[in-house]
């Protein structure tokens, strides 16, 4: 599974047991082809395989996190590492986003779509279908793209960096920022600020992160590329991109043509990113619970362009809030790409 290539050496130790009286026995966990490998912590022989289709989290939002591999299963395996438990979310999130829906978008949309089209002129169509398209699009269908966008985009960045302690620190800055639902990845080129993709999935700068002189500034950078993305949805360039044909072919079988993002990544990372409004940026600083000036004044060392977020910081004349990650896991943050 290409969705896992990211997390093939990623593994953490959790507390497991084979069945609802079992004692619980401490293991590591780790991926395997298509499946949760539970072993041994001494002998690391394998004790079971879990397909990662099937497992069920039980306790959705709570620390430890605790798993089953079916519903109804005696086998429960618990564990605390941060980037353990994105990594199965995530890796859930994206079985989900391919598994085939017949029909999903057809009942009603492609009538609505072309009813409602049916008396425009031709030359009006495409913009149209492309806006349409995005409106109608669900979640899942969302990260299926967003994710295919990021297969593409990679190609020029490189593949996003994967320390173990590093995935860790940065599963806790996308818990902090954008909640429970962030994808993050920090790539090594081609990104000078972080660039937010359809399905929750944002991009950060390897250089950013390596340069920044605290995690809120990275933090910010991430909160600035999210509310990008709410002002302008960064799936309709993505849809502009595909074409008509492909439009179409989304609306009618729920997914784009294999090749229909060919030559994207070039195209997203030579447009750039337009700068957020202060206001929607600024209530999302203070739902993250962040202060936006350490942000403002490392885009822009004099103020004048970022006076708003200075002047508003959700904090300021607060108390500071707590900070987005210990000094421990920022340096290993910042150690991300070292390997």
């Amino acid at each position: 599974m290409t969705a896992l290539k990211e997390y093939q050496r990623l593994e953490c130790t959790g507390l497991w047991r084979d069945a609802a009286d079992g004692q619980r026995v401490e293991v590591i966990v780790s991926f395997g082809d298509a499946t949760l490998v539970i072993s041994d912590v001494r002998s690391v022989r394998a004790l079971t395989h879990w397909s990662l289709p099937a497992i069920i989290r039980l306790n959705p939002g709570q620390r430890p996190a605790r798993f089953a591999p079916a519903e109804d299963s005696g086998e429960e395996l618990e564990i605390d590492d941060a980037a353990m438990i994105d990594a199965l979310a995530k890796t859930h999130r994206l079985i989900e986003a391919r598994r085939p829906h017949p029909g999903r978008l057809r009942t009603g949309i492609v009538a609505a779509l072309f009813a409602g089209l049916a008396g425009l002129g031709f030359f009006w169509l495409p913009a149209a279908l492309v806006r349409h398209t995005a409106a109608a699009l669900p979640p899942a269908n969302r990260l299926d793209i967003g994710t295919a966008a990021l297969a593409e985009l990679t190609r020029l960045t490189g593949q996003p960096c994967q320390s173990p302690e590093g995935l860790s620190a940065l599963a806790l800055l996308g818990l902090r920022t954008l909640g429970p639902e962030a994808l993050l990845y920090v790539v090594p080129d081609g990104v000078d600020r972080s660039l937010a993709l359809p399905g929750g999935i944002v991009l950060l700068s390897r250089a950013l992160v390596e340069t920044a002189d605290s995690p809120e500034i990275v933090a910010g950078d991430v909160l600035a590329a999210a509310a990008s993305a709410d002002a302008d949805d960064p799936l309709l360039p993505i849809l502009t991109h595909a074409g008509f044909m492909a439009n179409a072919r989304l609306l009618t079988t729920g997914a784009l043509p294999q090749d229909a993002l060919r030559g994207y990544g070039e195209k997203r990372l030579s447009a750039g990113t337009l700068r957020a409004p202060d206001a929607p940026l600024l209530a999302r600083f203070a739902k993250a619970g962040l202060s936006s000036a350490p942000y403002a004044w490392a885009i822009d060392p004099g103020g004048e362009t970022v006076l708003g977020l200075i002047e508003a910081d959700p904090f300021r004349g607060k108390p500071a809030p707590p900070p987005v990650l210990t000094d421990t896991e920022w340096v290993a943050l910042q150690g991300i790409c070292a390997n």
